[in-house]
């Protein structure tokens, strides 16, 4: 077994306030990354605002994350919060937030860094310390290495290091309770995506695999009434974002599998969210792993206690109608990206660029 995580998590309602003096320990300058709407409609802002305050730590605020934060952005950024003296970042929101958050903090330690250096891990001085406040339930960046940015070539591209890993992350549910259904249901089935993609893994292990087992079991309930148009209780938001969590958890060892890489292709060129341009993928890599291994996959479905349909119906339940359309040429001109991807090669499965061919060729063309 493998496993590290060395990020201080803490959960539960007004955690950030219990827990102020671990914002203290990491400098006495902070610069607040997030987006313009969400973390204040949300009251995450506030509740850092207040702890920051009461701990005698000063800050100052980039509100300007937006989806799929291109990697310039958090370079200028960096830079400037490097001028201003921050001395760590706190990010605040969802995944996009939190990655670039992450970015950030590379480039305030680096601030004559440019693109090619930083995803080459080329970095002169450590990152900046990293705090994180989650306000959906879904990427479990809170607690991953992992950040995903748009390249300079419009591409999403992440990269895995320790040194991303925040020193402090809080996960209050309350933060979760404003979101959209539609939000919540794309975030949450990104959930279902880690934790799936996680469980058929070829760097899967008995740790990964109990957190993989526990995100779905947690996920299933919330997501279907959310897909049902019930209204989730503080009970449900709860579960969901602990599953979201775990989630999270599973990825730190394994990573994901083809679903994410190939999802990242309908996000950049046909705008769907990237929680569910991932899950569309799962029912497709179901039949891969159950032809490479049925008994492993029999197991799996075992332990989430739904059968293969019940699965299948979660997640198709939480996924719009997308109305996308390619031609072949499309799909051949986009082959070249998944040759020796180590998604497509961490899946459980015989999983190669003519698989994903016939995937897009069968659900789009």
């Amino acid at each position: 077994m493998n496993y590290f995580m060395p990020t201080r998590l803490y959960t539960g309602t007004n955690c950030i306030a219990q827990h102020a003096d671990a914002l203290r320990a990491l400098g006495s300058c902070c610069l607040i990354v997030t987006d313009r709407h969400v973390a204040k409609f949300s009251g995450a802002l506030e509740d850092v605002a207040s702890a920051l305050k009461s701990c005698g730590v000063s800050s100052f605020v980039w509100d300007g994350v937006a989806e799929n934060p291109p990697i310039e952005a958090c370079m200028r950024i960096g830079r400037w919060g490097a001028s201003d003296g921050a001395e760590f970042v706190l990010g605040i929101g969802g995944g996009s937030a939190l990655d670039a958050a992450k970015a950030i903090s590379v480039f305030i330690a680096n601030p004559w860094l440019d693109e090619a250096g930083f995803y080459a891990l080329a970095w002169q001085n450590d990152p900046v310390p990293i705090a994180l406040v989650g306000t959906t339930a879904g990427t479990g960046s809170e607690v991953t290495k992992v950040s995903v940015l748009t390249d300079g070539a419009a591409r999403k591209h992440s990269i895995h290091d320790d040194r991303l890993y925040a020193r402090v992350a809080f996960g209050d549910s309350r933060h979760t309770h404003t979101c959209p259904r539609g939000v919540t249901l794309s975030c949450g089935i990104d959930v279902v995506a880690h934790a799936t993609e996680s469980y058929f893994s070829h760097k899967a292990d008995e740790i990964s695999r109990a957190f993989a087992v526990r995100a779905v079991r947690q996920a299933a309930g919330p997501l279907l009434a959310a897909a049902a148009g019930e209204e989730l209780s503080a009970s449900d938001r709860s579960q969901l974002y602990d599953a979201s969590i775990l989630g999270g958890l599973a990825i730190n060892t394994t990573g994901t599998c083809f679903p994410h890489n190939v999802g990242y292709y309908l996000t950049e060129n046909y705008g769907v969210p990237h929680g569910i341009a991932c899950a569309v993928f799962l029912p497709a890599m179901m039949e891969q792993v159950e032809s490479y291994d049925p008994a492993y996959a029999a197991a799996f479905y075992d332990q989430i206690g739904m059968d293969k349909d019940a699965f299948v119906g979660l997640i198709t339940s939480c996924l719009p109608d997308l109305s996308i359309g390619m031609t072949i040429e499309q799909v051949e001109t986009a082959l070249p990206r998944w040759e020796n991807n180590g998604s497509v090669k961490n899946t459980r499965a015989d999983v190669s660029v003519q698989t994903i061919r016939e995937i897009l060729v069968g659900m789009y063309v």
